[in-house]
């Protein structure tokens, strides 16, 4: 075997390491996303609708789309290892506002309260802000998958704070 074969097949190794990493974290992600929807379900019949709110069907393909960038945008954090400091504040940070995404559901729509979802959007909104701060000290791309995340988590806000409003 010459040395381009080797090269070769050094890279589609890589290549395939780097598929395989970014699908786990893609996978990943949007299991723990999806995980409260199945738990507590998104039952809407009990919210006074704002004219602007989207049909039902929007919520899981944007959900979809953004857990998937979320992934990416975590595998290119990643992938060269955790070893400085600021992949390791990076990393933090998206633990947390993926937790704290994650403790909307039941907030919202488990306690059926807009008011307890707005307690947690609002802080989930500012952990947004600084994750994307903290993945653009790793890597810029990854900073820029998560920008619709950040206005998707700006919309829901307007959203939760609207429906607040009509039902009170």
């Amino acid at each position: 075997m010459n040395a381009l074969d080797r090269t070769r097949r050094s890279l589609t190794h890589a290549d395939r390491r780097d598929a395989l990493g970014a699908l786990a974290a893609v996978v990943g992600v949007n299991l723990v996303g999806a995980s409260p929807a199945i738990a507590f379900g998104s039952d809407t019949g009990w919210i006074d609708r704002p004219a602007f709110y989207p049909p039902e069907w929007a919520f899981g393909v944007v959900w979809t789309v953004l857990f998937t960038l979320l992934g990416i945008a975590l595998w290119l954090v990643v992938r060269d290892g955790v070893d400085s400091r600021p992949v390791r504040v990076a990393v933090g940070l998206f633990v947390v506002q993926m937790a704290v995404n994650v403790a909307w559901t039941p907030a919202f729509f488990g306690l059926r309260s807009p008011l307890a979802g707005l307690a947690v959007i609002v802080p989930l909104w500012f952990l947004v802000v600084m994750t994307i701060y903290a993945f653009d000290r790793v890597d810029r791309r990854a900073a820029a998958l998560l920008v619709p995340y950040l206005a998707w988590v700006s919309f829901a806000v307007v959203l939760n704070v609207e429906i607040w409003r009509l039902m009170n």
